[in-house]
């Protein structure tokens, strides 16, 4: 961790292959961030958990989960805005995808009661809350799958589904996107259904009253449009949208229909 206190963090989608990439949108961002007066260290933190980083009262810029954020950050932190993917939704929004086998005979959502679901954590909106949400109809009439499996990683859920340890997982769209690139199990896998787009992943920094959130969100901007196509590419990314906390209320209310569903 810095000497100085002051971290940065963006483990959402930092798959070792695009580790470089995302060390160099780091240094442009760092440097736009010092340009308008903050204190953004020289390097990416790693070694440290995101959910320990999320709440350092050091954190210039992260980012996070539309769930933890809205269960418990949003007294640590402010939301800067909320990058936007090249993924075909509205700039800002993601979904997830529900993915089986390819040879697997699923034909819609109704033929996964009894199944076995991986998931990646009981706290991600992508692979957990979403996905019970999107089954609470098929819920009514009891328990949806066989059995839960908890993956650790989206990218660990694409290898279970396709190694038949599972039958089906929610995944982020851009962790998919990113699979369909660098995770030779993904070509195993289909798309079965997609989840209702929902505010993406949000940048946060820490609430600190000498902090402009508007004025961070500004320096994002600058740097995003300064990052070389062929990064941008790579991580996916084309735009930053001005979401703000409250944008976030719908994944708090999905996620209290969510609870009450028996995955």
């Amino acid at each position: 961790m810095a000497a100085d206190g002051f971290v940065a963090t963006l483990p959402m989608y930092d798959w070792p292959e695009v580790h470089a990439a995302n060390d160099h949108y780091w240094n442009c961002l760092r440097d736009s961030l010092r340009d308008h007066g903050f204190p953004a260290p020289d390097r990416l933190e790693r070694d440290v958990s995101a959910t320990e980083l999320w709440r350092n009262p050091g954190l210039v810029l992260g980012q996070t989960c539309g769930l933890p954020l809205v269960r418990d950050l949003l007294r640590h932190v402010s939301v800067v805005g909320t990058p936007a993917y090249d993924i075909d939704c509205g700039a800002g929004s993601y979904f997830s995808v529900i993915v089986v086998r390819r040879e697997s005979a699923y034909a819609n959502i109704e033929d996964l009661k009894g199944s076995r679901l991986a998931f990646n954590s009981p706290c991600s909106q992508s692979g957990c809350a979403a996905l019970a949400y999107h089954l609470r109809n098929l819920a009514k009439d009891g328990q949806v799958f066989s059995s839960t499996v908890q993956s650790g990683s989206h990218r660990g859920s694409i290898r279970m589904v396709a190694g038949k340890e599972a039958d089906v997982a929610a995944i982020d769209a851009v962790a998919w996107r990113l699979a369909e690139r660098h995770e030779a199990a993904a070509a195993e896998l289909r798309v079965l259904a997609v989840t209702d787009p929902l505010p993406g992943l949000p940048m946060i920094c820490a609430r600190r009253g000498e902090w402009s959130a508007d004025r961070m969100h500004l320096a994002v901007v600058e740097a995003m449009a300064a990052l070389e196509p062929d990064i941008a590419d790579t991580l996916l990314l084309n735009g930053f949208a001005q979401l703000k906390s409250s944008d976030y209320a719908v994944i708090a209310n999905r996620a209290e229909i969510a609870n009450s569903v028996a995955l």
